[in-house]
């Protein structure tokens, strides 16, 4: 999967927010939030193809956490950005 161009995420106030922009996202009315963990997924997978694993991985560079729960965890928030369609 890959995130689709016209999402960027920017941290206003101090929160992590998912801002769309370009004509083929003029009606997104979803304010969207991240959380610290999900924002560091973000990041490392924005731009390239990835693969719920690649999301788990850099899940576990960055936090202490076990692949197993890593790899759940992404794959919730893998369905939430496809049901919103940020991919």
């Amino acid at each position: 999967m890959k995130i689709k161009d016209g999402f960027e995420l920017r941290e206003i106030c101090g929160e992590n927010v998912i801002i769309a922009y370009g004509e083929e996202n003029i009606n997104f009315s979803t304010l969207i939030a991240l959380n610290e963990s999900a924002a560091t997924i973000w990041k490392a997978v924005v731009g390239k193809e990835f693969s719920v694993e690649d999301m788990a991985k850099a899940l576990c560079d960055e936090y202490e956490v076990e692949l197993d729960k890593a790899t759940a965890d992404c794959r919730a928030i893998a369905r939430e950005w496809h049901e919103l369609g940020l991919c």
